[in-house]
């Protein structure tokens, strides 16, 4: 369902290499678009930004979907992204934790407002984690040593 949203992009397995290369110059250079008649433009700083987050994501085997901020997804796409059901999604929505529109019949979430719930949970559970690290701590059920499960479930 995620292949709905627009602009998929993956690195098949032959540009890999290259990718990796680019991401690597990247981090060294400042690029530069040089047209069939051999005038230059220097990229502005906002898209250079963009292409070096979108390089190493695909880099690192990612699928990359260009995603217009105002998008709005439908409630299949919206729970593909978020990793939870379709009821599940209803629910968040009928509770107000996530604002949608009706189109018809059918719900439309804006995928800003996704993303902005998803950070919201991710810095939840991060917090909840943290504070369930703190007491273990103090309970001696955890040391610092353990910080290998840590790594394993929290978020990067």
């Amino acid at each position: 369902m995620l292949n709905d949203l627009p602009d998929s992009v993956f690195a098949p397995e032959p540009d890999t290499l290259p990718i990796q290369r680019l991401e690597a110059m990247l981090e060294k250079a400042y690029p530069k678009l040089v047209g069939l008649d051999g005038e230059e433009i220097m990229l502005p700083d906002s898209i250079y930004q963009a292409l070096r987050q979108v390089i190493h994501m695909m880099a690192s085997g990612q699928v990359i979907s260009l995603v217009p901020y105002n998008l709005h997804l439908s409630t299949i796409q919206a729970s593909d992204l978020l990793n939870v059901s379709r009821p599940y999604l209803y629910k968040l929505l009928d509770q107000g934790d996530i604002p949608y529109i009706k189109v018809g019949k059918h719900r439309r979430i804006q995928f800003q407002d996704l993303m902005q719930y998803k950070k919201k949970r991710d810095a939840q559970r991060h917090q909840a984690l943290s504070e369930l690290t703190e007491l273990s701590q103090e309970m001696g059920f955890y040391t610092p040593e353990d910080d290998r499960l840590t790594e394993a479930i929290s978020p990067a």
